[in-house]
């Protein structure tokens, strides 16, 4: 195996134990909410440092490829691909611990009525970012594009449960801190979908060279 294949591979391996970090920190931070438990919690932001640095030498790595090997064709998509997955999965480990710091606000208040519907999000958003990087480990754009397809049903869900929380506040406004805390959960759940869907993307590019991101009739 050539010097740069091996290169490449070390690429895709750090990239995967990223994907796997950043998806247990996901997992840990929407179970602290609904068990309400702080240790969950407590290990998201534990491990919030090494998803960091794991960034940082995944960039390096990646860069130094590019530099170094001046590669083409599905190579050089990969790589490219790497970068810009690399920092959404960054992003969506930022997200997590912004879910674990709210948990942590809401462990010692009584569960509300909007609660409910937490669970229902994080289900879906989590299947998102399991087939964005199954499409990935997988090189499966047809898996990629059904995490595109989901986008809407997430910012469907996003829209009724701020309209529940908001109704919930007007109601009861004692449990408005709690209400606004759970309203930042679902925002964050949103904005994780958002990056998955970034990544489908980018798995769409990596492995067919079609950039669907401002393509709707590609997407579909």
């Amino acid at each position: 195996m050539r010097h740069f294949d091996q290169e490449l591979e070390q690429l895709k391996v750090m990239l995967f134990e990223m994907a796997s970090l950043v998806e247990t920190a996901i997992f840990n931070s929407v179970s602290s909410v609904t068990k309400k438990d702080r240790a969950l919690a407590e290990d998201v932001l534990a491990k919030e440092a090494r998803i960091n640095q794991m960034e940082i030498e995944i960039d390096d790595l990646a860069i130094k490829l590019l530099a170094l090997q001046q590669p083409m064709a599905v190579d050089l998509r990969l790589i490219a691909a790497a970068l810009k997955i690399n920092n959404d999965l960054e992003r969506m480990g930022d997200l997590a611990v912004n879910i674990a710091e709210r948990s942590i606000e809401l462990i010692q208040e009584p569960v509300i009525k909007p609660m409910v519907d937490i669970p229902h999000i994080a289900a879906l958003v989590q299947s998102m970012v399991r087939k964005a990087l199954d499409s990935f480990v997988n090189r499966d754009p047809e898996l990629a594009k059904s995490v595109l397809a989901s986008d809407d049903a997430v910012d469907d869900l996003r829209t009724a449960s701020f309209h529940e929380l908001v109704s919930f506040m007007e109601r009861t406004k004692k449990n408005i801190p709690q209400a606004l805390s759970l309203l930042s959960v679902v925002r964050n759940l949103e904005r994780i979908a958002d990056h998955a869907t970034n990544i489908a993307e980018d798995v769409i590019f990596y492995v067919k060279g079609i950039d669907v991101r401002h393509h709707a009739e590609v997407r579909e």
